[in-house]
C-alpha cells in the first residue's frame, strides 16, 4: 500500500494538472467562439459556391479545358489538422481518413496544413508535396488563395489527376465530422436541379475558356478556405471537450486519493493509539 507521502504527492500533481486543463479548456473555450463564428459566416459561402460550379458545370455539356479533364498523375490530398495535440481524436481521425481511404499510398502526394497530420502521416511513408502547417492557427483568405493556386497549378500541369479535401466540418460545439471531399475535376450530376428534365443549356460570354480560368480557381480557394474556417473551430471544439473530460477525470481521481489518503492517516492515528496504549500497559 502506498505511503501517506506518497498518496499526497500523487495528489498535489494532478491537483496542478487539473489547474492546466481548467486553463486550457476556458482558452478553447473563448477561441471556440470566435473560430464558431467565422464558420458558421463562412459555411453558406462554402456550400454555395460548390452547388454553383455544379450546377453550371452540370448544364455546360461537354467542354475541354484543363480544370475538367482527369490527367494520369497522383491524387492530390489537402489535409487540414493542427500544429498543437491535447484534441482528443481531431487529429487522428482525419489521419485515419487519408490512411483509409483506399488509395494506394504510392499514388498520393499530400499538401498538409498542421504539424501533427504531417508526422503522422510523414511517418508512415507518405509523399508530402507542400507543408503549409504555419497558417492554420490564424487562417486568412489570401492563405487559401495560395494554397489553391498551387494544387491548380500541379493539376493543369498532369501531376496531379484529382484533387481532395480532408478535414473536419463543423456542425455543432460537440460533433465534428471527418470529411473527405473530391474537388476536381468537378463531380456533375447530369439534370441535378431539375428533375428528370433535360437542364437548360448554359451560355458563357465571353468564352467558356475564359469563364472557367475565372471562376475555377475562386471554386478552389472558397472550398479551402470554408474548410479551414470549419477545421479551426472544429479544433477548438474538440480540445474543449478533450479538456473537460480530463478536468473532470482529474477530479475523480483527486477524490480517490483524497479518500485514501485519509484511510491511511485514520490507520496511521490507529497504530499509534494502540502502540501507545499498548507501552503503557507494558510500563504498569
Amino acid at each position: 500500500m502506498a505511503s501517506m507521502r506518497d498518496i499526497k504527492r500523487r495528489r498535489g500533481s494532478i491537483q496542478s494538472t487539473q489547474q492546466i486543463t481548467k486553463a486550457m479548456k476556458l482558452v478553447s473555450t473563448v477561441k471556440l467562439q470566435k473560430a464558431k463564428t467565422r464558420a458558421e459566416e463562412a459555411k453558406p459561402y462554402f456550400n454555395y459556391m460548390y452547388d454553383t460550379i455544379t450546377s453550371i458545370l452540370s448544364k455546360s455539356g461537354n467542354i475541354d479545358h484543363p480544370y475538367l479533364e482527369a490527367g494520369e498523375g497522383k491524387k492530390g490530398i489537402i489535409v487540414i489538422t493542427s500544429n498543437r495535440g491535447l484534441a482528443g481524436g481531431y487529429n487522428s481521425n482525419i489521419s485515419k481518413l487519408v490512411t483509409e481511404s483506399g488509395f494506394e499510398k504510392e499514388d498520393v502526394v499530400l499538401y498538409i496544413i498542421g504539424r501533427k497530420g504531417k508526422e503522422f502521416l510523414g511517418r508512415r511513408g507518405y509523399e508530402i508535396a507542400q507543408d503549409y502547417s504555419d497558417v492554420v492557427d490564424e487562417p486568412l483568405f489570401s492563405d487559401a488563395m495560395e494554397i489553391g493556386k498551387q494544387v491548380l497549378e500541379d493539376f493543369t500541369e498532369g501531376k496531379l489527376s484529382e484533387i481532395y479535401l480532408a478535414y473536419t466540418a463543423f456542425k455543432n460545439t460537440v460533433s465534428h465530422i471527418p470529411t473527405l471531399m473530391k474537388v476536381m475535376p468537378v463531380e456533375v450530376e447530369e439534370g441535378k436541379e431539375d428533375g428528370d428534365k433535360t437542364p437548360v443549356p448554359m451560355n458563357y460570354e465571353p468564352e467558356e475558356e475564359e469563364v472557367l480560368e475565372m471562376i475555377i480557381p475562386k471554386y478552389i480557394t472558397s472550398l479551402i478556405y470554408g474548410a479551414l474556417m470549419e477545421a479551426q473551430a472544429s479544433e477548438n471544439g474538440a480540445r474543449m471537450q478533450a479538456m473537460d473530460s480530463a478536468t473532470s477525470n482529474a477530479e475523480e481521481m483527486i477524490q480517490d486519493l483524497s479518500l485514501k489518503y485519509n484511510r491511511a492517516r485514520q490507520g496511521s492515528i490507529t497504530q499509534e493509539l494502540t502502540e501507545i496504549i499498548a507501552g503503557a500497559e507494558a510500563i504498569s
